[in-house]
Parts: C-alpha cells; structure tokens; sequence
C-alpha cells in the first residue's frame, strides 16, 4: 500500500467546505464488533434450527432461539437479553451491506468501514476518528480527541492492522490515543519503570531537538512536524492533569466496575469509554479486537464461541448506554455497534457475487463444530444506533427471512453511515482538503449522503 508519511513535500492542507448544519452530538463512542458478526445469530434472528446429527447445512439460519426486545415484534437472539432491554433507546439497522472487495479479508473490510476508503489508496487514509478529531477538535483540551481502546498490533495481521489506525495527512495529533488494555490506563505513555520524571523530561527535549533540527528535520512539512510535536506535548500535558484519573478504572465504585467486568478486556473498555466521555473524549473506539480464527471470526465451533461473545459484550453495552441515558450524556453521544460484515453457512460474498469460499461446509453436520455461521456474507449485517440524534426505539431496513438472508428493504453502504455520523456532528459532506492537487473528501468523491430516516432531524 502506498503511502504519504513525513517525507511527503506537503507544505499544508487547504480546507474547504460550503455548507453548515446543526450538529446533535458532540462525541461519537464505535463499539466494533471484529471478526464478522452473524447477523442471524445476534441482532437479525430468523427460524431457530437446533442441532442434530445429521442434519442439513443449507436447513442452519439461527443456532439459538429468538428472544424479545422492547420493540413490540422485534426480536434478537438468545444472549442478548440487556441489549434487547434498551433497544427503546436506539435503532436498529437491518440492511446494513458491505462492499464488495475481491477476495474477502477481515482488515481489508476493518479498512473500508474505519476510513469509507478501498484500499489500497494511495495516501494515508484519515480514520474516521481523525476526521472527527481535526473537524471538531477536543471538547477537553487535555483529553485526546481520539482513542483506540482494546486492539493490540502483536496479533496476526497486526501491520494490516494499522494501515487504518491513522490520521494520514491530518497529521498525528489527530491520531489514536492507543490503550491495548483498559485496566492499564496510561501506561502506555508513562516513563518506563525506573525511569525519573527528570530524565523522562530530557528525552522528551530531545526529541523535539530531533524533530526540528535533527535527521527527522530533513523530511516531511512543517505541518507535518508541528503535528507531531503538538501529539507529544498533548500526552505529556495530560499525565500531569487532574483528568489523568479517568483513565485509572481502580477509581470506579466496585458494584459499577463489576457491572461491565465480563472477563474480557471489552467489558471494562466499555467502562473506560463511558468515564473518558465524561471527561470530554470526542471519539472512541473501544473492539473486541481482530485476531484471526478467534473471538467473532468462527471459521469452526461457532454456535459455542458465539455464546461467549454474547456473555462477553451484552451486558457492558446495555450498561453503557443506561448509564449515558441516566446521566443524560446519551442525548450528545451517539454509539454504535456494528462489524465488518456478517456471516452465512453457505454464501461467501453475496448470492449475486459469490467469492471464493475460506472454509469448507460439510453438506452433512455430524459434528457440533460445524454448527454455527462460517463464511463471510456481505449482503446483509446488522448495526446499532443509540444517542446523538439517532431515533429512538425504530428499525431501519429489513433481510430475507428464508436464505439467502440478504438485504431486501432501505440497503444502506458505508458511505451513508460514514455520512449519518457526520451529519449529527455538524460535519458538512462536502468537506475536503486538497491533497496531491486534489480534492479529498470525508467519503470518496464527496458523494456519501447522510441517511435521514436514521435521524431525529434532518
């Protein structure tokens, strides 16, 4: 993948826009769901087919049994039972399809779903944290405007991984504030063990001096460089701030901390994400993380791993949006769940589109491993809306019932999230810098429109 990095003679951005809307949230906290999240096995159930041996693998739809919500006919599947209780306070997104990108690969669709860009590109794409960051900047000056919560770069795939965990050329004061593990808090940018506050303050002198004087002073644009000085003083200004403690989960109550404590880093991410919005934080991702084979990547045991998936992220999520509702933060938060595509037993793509097929499907299920979503369906996902000048309490869009469970009312495409998520933050479409002699925008060409039937007010 091409890249433009600090040797790019960019000698600034020239911004543009025209118009100006309203916004109706002022921070945005992504729930993402990595590996491929079943629609037919969470938020979108169709007819329960319990296991037997012997059975047919075109008879699967759902291995679990639907569950109420609090919309009047909306089900979801069993294990979801406190998401299903909030579900008044949001919409769910039905028909939400993923593009079509060749042979199918989990960062290459994280890629497109995180910055509404094909890869690969040749600049370095702006995530969509960053584009937030730049636009609307910090509600807290001490907090960064972008943190990353829960995804390490030591797993399989790790430098696909960080090819959208950029601010690209927005510079990298606009970057992810990267916290791997919750209950470390800022570790990450704490002087190493053993290593005095003096001595910390010297390297970081020195690397000012290399910065604007040294061998790194010889590449890149000035812009470029007094991003990169301003993100280094942005994390040494906030471990001496009173803010630093938000980040310290060991400050919550106990009944609270245990509340989101699910086992995993997830829950407690969640727990942070709701303590930094207090604090100001303007984007926030907090991931189950991608590793390849594990968490919602069920290649194989799928209905048994789903089951830990479901204890792992349904009472967190609930729990977060409770607690923003009850201290009236949900009205200017918008949160979202969503993956980067779905799954299907059969259909690799989509029906009209089938890809090569990654995993091989017994036409006979014997055995209990075969059981479960395997492949990657594009056709039809499901997304989660809550806050922010989304509706309450409404469904967006509708799937087939009978397979292939594919998107058959109101498709909508990254780009219109991308743009929806935009619009409630007053951030117009028509928004772009000129990169390379060329206009760049939020979402490609600048022709992403906002979904207005998601939306409170148009």
């Amino acid at each position: 993948m091409a890249t433009m990095g600090m040797g790019t003679p960019l000698a600034g951005l020239l911004s543009s826009c025209e118009s100006k809307i309203p916004s109706t949230a002022d921070s945005v906290i992504l729930l993402f769901m990595a590996g491929g999240m079943a629609h037919t096995e969470t938020f979108d159930p169709k007819k329960y087919t319990p296991f037997r041996k012997g059975m047919e693998a075109k008879e699967i739809l759902s291995t679990f049994p639907s569950i109420p919500t609090r919309l009047d006919g909306i089900h979801f599947s069993e294990g979801l039972e406190n998401i299903a209780s909030v579900m008044d306070k949001g919409t769910l997104i039905r028909s939400y399809q993923a593009a079509d990108l060749g042979h199918i690969l989990h960062t290459r669709h994280q890629y497109h779903f995180h910055t509404c860009y094909e890869p690969p590109q040749s600049v370095v794409v702006p995530h969509l944290g960053s584009w937030i960051a730049k636009e609307k900047g910090p509600l807290n000056p001490v907090i960064p405007p972008f943190i990353n919560i829960g995804q390490r770069f030591t797993v399989g795939e790790g430098e696909e991984l960080k090819a959208f965990h950029s601010a690209g050329f927005l510079g990298s004061e606009f970057g992810p504030f990267l916290i791997p593990d919750p209950t470390a808090g800022l570790d990450a940018v704490r002087p190493p063990v053993g290593m005095d506050y003096k001595r910390f303050e010297s390297r970081n002198q020195l690397y000012k001096d290399l910065i604007s004087a040294g061998p790194m002073g010889e590449f890149g644009s000035d812009y470029q460089k007094e991003s990169l000085q301003r993100s280094m003083e942005q994390a040494y200004m906030l471990l001496n701030s009173p803010e630093a403690k938000a980040f310290d989960l060991s400050q919550e109550p106990r009944e609270s901390y245990e509340k989101y404590d699910t086992g995993g880093r997830f829950g407690l991410g969640c727990l942070l994400a709701r303590r930094l919005v207090d604090q100001g934080a303007r984007y926030i991702t907090v991931t189950t993380e991608y590793e390849p084979f594990f968490g919602w990547d069920t290649h194989d045991n799928g209905h048994t791993r789903l089951k830990d998936m479901k204890k792992m992220i349904d009472a967190p999520i609930a729990q977060l949006i409770k607690d923003l509702d009850q201290s009236g933060k949900l009205e200017r938060t918008l949160v979202i769940v969503a993956s980067e595509f779905s799954r299907d037993m059969l259909t690799e793509g989509r029906p009209d589109l089938k890809v090569l097929d990654q995993v091989e499907v017994p036409d006979i299920v014997e055995d209990m491993k075969n059981y479960g979503m395997h492949r990657h369906f594009t056709d039809g996902c499901s997304i989660l809306m809550f806050g922010g000048g989304i509706k309450r309490g409404h469904v967006f869009g509708k799937t087939a019932d009978e397979r292939p469970c594919k998107t058959i009312e109101n498709p909508i495409k990254i780009d219109g999230i991308h743009q929806t998520i935009y619009h409630a933050l007053g951030i117009p479409a028509d928004k772009h810098y000129e990169i390379e002699q060329r206009p760049f925008y939020t979402t490609p060409d600048g022709k992403g429109k906002a979904e207005f039937g998601l939306l409170t007010k148009g």
